[in-house]
């Protein structure tokens, strides 16, 4: 048998060799094919939501960040010389866009577009961890389908999402053991998010917190992410990024202010905004035209694409349900991606908890939806993870979703692909439904960087236009910021009184759609309305591309344009 033996040795090392080579090439082949269907979904994506650059509501939310980057780029400091509780992150990263690729409306939003074709190819790359290819992919391409069309705007709540995801793949690459690199490219990342919304990084540091605190006390072979080697880079990563900012704010004589603003929203904002959960938003037209205009057959296909709105805001929930079952699972049951499992559903409850906390409204989860998606992929083909009944209902559950986000998707692109006006701004070539008389008003009778007031609530104007407020406010809202900041407006219009004012009289019919918790004594007296009633007279009755009706006044000394 000896001779035999020696005989077969040098056979089955060639054997072992040659089988190792194989596996080797077969993960190659396996790691190629899943980078180019990255890089292909990255491409795809972004081809497809350029469609939706152009297009604009003029919804007053986007000229907030993109005024406010237009101030810093004109030497202002946030906080100090113009309010925001937004924290700083999205002001800076679009004043440095527009110093590097010119201050258009176009620059802006191709940043967005590059943003959501990001988030498509993280959506994928998470779910994959634990679902089979289709699956992943399909997910994350419903998600690029219905999330950034569906509010595809220049605002904090995208790039601080996309942070929020690299900080979770950065998270779940330190959980499989890549390193302590990629845990202080996890703190790095989480700090960075609360940097562009403080609500969202405080969310993501709980969530992840718990998943992490969850799998150390469960799985003794976890433990070692509690060691200093591992610690100490992720609280390095979590401090730099926020002892930048303070150091940058304190040089500025900022700092002080800088926090108090940080903190605004938990008194007021979160006070005016308290709303139902999945709360739609919606007004008494657009609920009519929902529901009850129309043929039979149309009001289907739009009960159909409405039905989402319902459905995304259960998505998290699941998550939140798993997570006690994962927790008190027992070692021989645990599944193999037991950790990975823990780990997303603890950030996916505290990225709910900092939606609930703020305004749950459905916009809101869209605003996550590359998060909360990875529920739904886990719903449809989770590995190990789901019941009998799930893997029975599976095939009607993802045929029912796939029809009601691809409906979704279809309204989404009819509205901006339909018939259009395009306006030329001194920020570029916008489209818009409908021809709009106030901006084209404001660009005759005011040069670019003159100084107007638009009251209460249309930022957007202001950078369109290149005007400026000639406040430190881009917009102050009846019921929601203090009497004292209304006071500190007066004081500074009556410093500087402006030649031309845009005022929005019937702005309080917004408020029970948009705002239903702000309360009615906050609504009796307006004490700057009634300052522009005293020192201003209405020249013209201007409409906007989305039917809002604004005053074009004037001093009443001055003669109307």
């Amino acid at each position: 048998m000896k001779p035999l033996r020696s005989s077969l040795e040098p056979v089955a090392r060639l054997t072992s060799l040659s089988w190792t080579c194989n596996l080797k090439s077969s993960l190659s082949r396996l790691k190629l094919s899943e980078c180019f269907i990255a890089v292909s979904l990255f491409v795809v994506s972004l081809l497809y939501l350029s469609l939706f650059r152009r297009y604009t509501f003029l919804d007053p939310d986007e000229g907030i960040i993109l005024q406010g980057a237009q101030r810093i780029l004109d030497g202002q400091v946030l906080y100090r010389d113009f309010f925001s509780f937004f924290t700083p992150g999205s002001y800076y990263f679009n004043a440095l866009l527009f110093r590097s690729f010119g201050n258009t409306f176009l620059v802006a939003r191709t940043a967005v577009a590059l943003i959501g074709a990001a988030l498509a190819v993280l959506t994928y790359v998470l779910a994959r961890r634990v679902c089979n290819r289709s699956m992943s992919l399909a997910v994350a391409v419903l998600m690029t389908l219905t999330a950034l069309p569906f509010r595809f705007m220049v605002l904090h709540n995208w790039d601080s999402t996309l942070l929020a995801c690299l900080a979770l793949y950065c998270a779940v690459r330190w959980l499989e053991g890549s390193g302590a690199r990629w845990a202080f490219a996890a703190g790095s990342l989480v700090s960075l998010t609360g940097l562009f919304e403080q609500s969202k990084g405080a969310g993501l540091l709980l969530g992840l917190t718990l998943g992490f605190g969850i799998i150390g006390m469960r799985n003794r072979q976890y433990r070692s992410f509690f060691r200093s080697n591992q610690i100490v880079p992720a609280i390095i990563g979590l401090v730099w990024p926020l002892a930048i900012t303070i150091v940058y704010f304190a040089s500025r004589h900022a700092l002080g202010t800088m926090l108090t603003d940080w903190l605004w929203p938990l008194q007021h904002y979160s006070t005016a905004n308290r709303v139902p959960y999945g709360y739609q938003n919606l007004s008494e037209s657009a609920r009519n035209t929902i529901f009850f205009s129309g043929s039979w057959g149309i009001r289907a296909v739009k009960l159909l694409a409405f039905s989402a709105s319902l459905w995304i805001p259960v998505l998290p929930l699941f998550g939140i349900a798993l997570l006690p079952r994962l927790a008190t699972m027992r070692k021989e049951s645990r599944p193999q991606q037991w950790a990975y499992y823990v780990l997303l559903s603890g950030t996916v409850t505290g990225l709910l908890a900092s939606v609930v906390a703020v305004r749950p409204d459905i916009v809101h989860f869209v605003y996550l939806q590359p998060v909360f998606f990875l529920m739904l992929a886990w719903i449809l083909g989770g590995q190990h993870i789901r019941g009998s009944i799930l893997q029975r209902a599976s095939t009607a559950i993802s045929c029912l979703a796939a029809l009601s986000l691809l409906m979704m998707a279809t309204i989404l692109l009819l509205r901006v692909t339909g018939t259009h006006y395009t306006m030329i701004t001194r920020r570029g070539a916008v489209d818009i439904s409908q021809k709009d008389q106030v901006i084209d008003r404001v660009q005759v009778n005011a040069a670019p960087g003159d100084r107007i007031l638009s009251y209460p609530y249309s930022s957007m104007l202001y950078y369109l236009t290149g005007t400026y407020s000639s406040t430190s406010f881009e917009y102050l809202q009846p019921g929601m910021h203090t009497h004292e900041q209304v006071l500190e407006l007066l004081a500074q219009l009556e410093a500087r009184p402006v030649r031309l004012v845009l005022y929005e009289p019937g702005f309080g019919e917004h408020i029970p759609t948009s705002w239903p918790n702000t309360k009615a004594s906050d609504l009796a007296h307006d004490p700057v309305a009634d300052y522009i009633a005293h020192e201003y007279k209405a020249c013209e009755s201007l409409s906007s591309s989305d039917d809002f009706h604004f005053l074009l006044m004037v001093p009443r000394s001055f003669s109307c344009p």
